[in-house]
């Protein structure tokens, strides 16, 4: 009898000690809620190591099994500046196809890719810049002005469309797992952030709260609402005060009232900023301080590493404030799944065959096709082939890699030019010319002419690089930091396409790489077709081929507004909306936001109307049929504008949902439109809440924002 005692004492004693042993370490127990894991890590980690953890290189704390990690890493449109990654199209491009499915398997791609570079890296205990998890991109600022040079990295100009393309991408980033992140994605950057670019670092962006909440914050809001993991606030000033600092942006709306659970991440820099720029706060020690109790959780810098040590002993943060932060942070590297086994997370299987494969390849090759716009054909295309037995590909981008990639970019052994595709579409029996023909800049010589005369048909590739137009710093060849003084292609580019014109009367295609608005004008008489490329990926070469030759039909519409001139719009450092972007733009553009040709016709009719009346609680439902009635297969991207009451502050009109749908010659497909009244509800500035407010709507379905298919009025009680 005593000797069973004596066990059962030891088996008791046993099972006390590997409890005590599993608490002891619960931060590394799979199985417990990540808020525990968390308090628990915090728990062990001393002061100096905390601190550590604010900034983006973070150290190893090897006594806790914690990894080095750094969170600097992009993937804009593809894991960019790592090594062999699938090139998608460029932000902008995306937006052009006005298909957030299509978009959503961008981002499941992009992070498949990553997830397989990293465990590739890991392996080989690589943990450097471009090696991580944590994405910062999307950029969901609003293209509200041309000029700038970073709107190729945005969705456009409008707020539903950027909310609706940044969510899909988001998700697609991150990833469905019950229990793990894909990746991490940031919403960059918080806020009111489009230029100038010279100014980024110092400038104030004098806003109402109107067109700060309908216009620069509603993607955020949208984006915060996904569960997007993090927010990058920005360089600049919000009505004087810092964004990463300032307690309106950051601790009144983003975590007290839309009660964001992710982390916020200073731009690289911004903190130093703070201090050099905008001089807000006369110490660095001041400024770590500010940041920490705004609601800044990481640095991309070196001030919350140095300085918050010094704020706590100077009494401005308590070591609260600093678990507060790295609640954030550590919890995304959870979520990551940093601290547990490998077996466990679902992504850690992916390897090299899970980068730039075929079916990859596939992908970037469709979405560029489909981002692509028809601005302008006379009936040239698509080609037939049987008709151009010789075919010259010229112009200063026709073998441009950098008209292909955008900014942000990965690189492969597999981008294809424009003058590529276009000779392995055309076929051994075609005999097909190469000609640069013209630069940049000089508006004298000029080659490809003979050849030109001398071909039954001319592919002219012109337009903008991201050397031209792009972040400071980055397009070194532009004359404004980045930034644009004209929307009109390089000077000796239009004279290139006249000469060409002159030359002979034979087909020529004109297609224009770019992300922002162009003057099509000054070369459309030049051309008998002209197709907007963007920055297509490394696809673009064969992309191309596909929609010249109809092998795809081009099904992209315009994300911005191309206007006429730049002296119809504000100045480039007015952010009020008043006469900026389709929403408030009341003169002729050149082309229409939503604007694309197709190779087909199409006719609509409702198959269900909207009601005559709703409440505000409801959801407006429609139905719209499309019959594809020309001689091609064919995308119609059927665009939902909602024209509001007569009223003060109210836009022209907006987009408030859209479906793109395919349908083959001789078809019919039907399309569900679909929002909530509560989308209709606007920023009240006497109340400073939202109202929605009561009267007539129309509902408009349009080919683009000034041509309308169907509409109905309806009243809002």
């Amino acid at each position: 009898m005593r000797k069973k005692s004596i066990f059962r004492l030891a088996a008791v004693l046993g099972i006390v000690i590997l409890h005590s042993s599993a608490n002891a370490q619960l931060y590394k127990d799979p199985n417990a809620p990540v808020e525990n894991r968390v308090k628990d890590l915090l728990q062990k980690l001393s002061l100096k190591e905390k601190i550590s953890l604010l900034g983006y290189v973070s150290p190893a704390i090897e006594r806790l099994d914690v990894p080095a990690y750094n969170w600097w890493n992009e993937a804009l449109h593809g894991v960019a500046r790592n090594g062999e990654a699938t090139v998608f199209p460029q932000a902008i491009g995306l937006a052009a196809t006005f298909d957030n499915n299509l978009v959503n398997n961008v981002g499941s791609v992009i992070s498949t890719e990553a997830r397989a570079k990293y465990n590739l890296a890991v392996s080989q205990n690589r943990r450097g810049q471009y090696m991580g998890l944590t994405f910062w991109t999307p950029n969901i600022n609003i293209f509200r002005d041309p000029r700038w040079g970073r709107g190729q990295e945005t969705y456009g100009e409008d707020p539903f469309l950027t909310a609706t393309m940044g969510t899909a991408f988001v998700q697609g980033l991150q990833g469905n797992d019950p229990h793990y992140l894909k990746t991490a994605a940031c919403a960059k950057h918080y806020a009111v952030h489009s230029g100038p670019e010279a100014e980024r670092d110092s400038f104030n962006a004098v806003i109402g709260e109107k067109d700060l909440r309908e216009t620069y914050l509603y993607a955020f809001k949208k984006l915060v609402d996904a569960k997007v993991e993090a927010v990058m606030c920005a360089y600049n000033r919000v009505n004087n005060q810092p964004c990463c600092t300032g307690e309106s942006l950051l601790h009144n709306i983003l975590h007290k009232e839309w009660n964001f659970q992710g982390h916020v991440v200073t731009d690289c820099g911004a903190l130093d900023d703070v201090f050099s720029q905008h001089k807000t706060y006369p110490t660095r020690v001041e400024v770590a301080a500010a940041a920490i109790k705004a609601g800044v959780d990481l640095e991309c810098g070196s001030i919350l590493q140095r300085d918050v040590e010094k704020a706590i002993n100077q009494g401005l943060l308590t070591v609260a404030d600093v678990d507060n932060a790295l609640t954030k942070t550590l919890g995304t590297e959870f979520k990551l799944g940093f601290f547990d086994d490998a077996s466990r997370v679902p992504f850690s299987r992916y390897g090299a065959d899970s980068v730039h494969n075929d079916q990859h390849v596939a992908l970037t090759r469709k979405v560029a096709a489909q981002s692509m716009v028809l601005l302008k054909n006379n009936g040239l295309l698509p080609l037939q082939k049987e008709k151009y037995a010789s075919i010259i590909v010229t112009g200063s981008n026709s073998s441009n890699l950098d008209a292909l990639m955008g900014n942000y970019h990965g690189v492969t052994n597999n981008m294809v030019t424009f003058a590529e595709g276009i000779t392995r579409a055309a076929g051994l029996a075609t005999a097909v010319q190469y000609d640069q023909g013209c630069d940049f800049t000089d508006t004298v010589h000029f080659g490809g002419i003979w050849a030109s005369q001398n071909s039954d048909l001319t592919i002219a590739v012109v337009g903008l690089t991201p050397l031209l137009e792009g972040e400071a710093g980055d397009a070194f060849l532009s004359a404004s930091t980045g930034d644009r003084q004209t929307l009109g292609l390089p000077r000796s580019q239009v004279v290139f396409l006249r000469k060409l014109r002159e030359a002979h009367k034979k087909p020529i295609v004109v297609v224009i790489t770019g992300g922002s608005a162009i003057d099509v004008k000054e070369i459309e008489p030049y051309a008998d077709a002209v197709v907007m490329a963007w920055y297509p990926g490394e696809q673009g070469g064969n992309a191309l081929a596909d929609v010249l030759f109809g092998n795809e039909s081009p099904g992209g519409r315009l994300p911005v507004t191309f206007y006429n001139a730049l002296s119809d719009l504000p100045a480039y450092r007015d952010y009020n909306m008043a006469g900026r972007t389709y929403r408030y733009f009341k003169g002729e553009p050149q082309y229409p936001f939503g604007f694309g040709l197709s190779y087909t016709t199409f006719t609509s009719k409702w198959l269900q109307q909207p009601k005559n009346s709703y409440s505000k609680t409801e959801r407006i439902d429609c139905t719209v049929e499309v019959a594809n009635t020309g001689n091609y297969d064919g995308d119609e991207v059927l665009q939902l504008y909602v024209e509001y009451p007569d009223m003060a502050g109210m836009p022209v009109k907006e987009l408030k949902a859209f479906k793109k749908v395919h349908i083959s010659k001789g078809g019919t497909a039907s399309a569900n439109l679909s929002l909530p009244v509560s989308e209709l509800q606007k920023w009240d500035v006497a109340t400073q809440s939202w109202k929605l407010y009561n009267g007539r709507y129309n509902i408009v379905v349009g080919k683009n924002a000034k041509e309308k298919i169907l509409e109905k009025s309806i009243q809002i009680n």
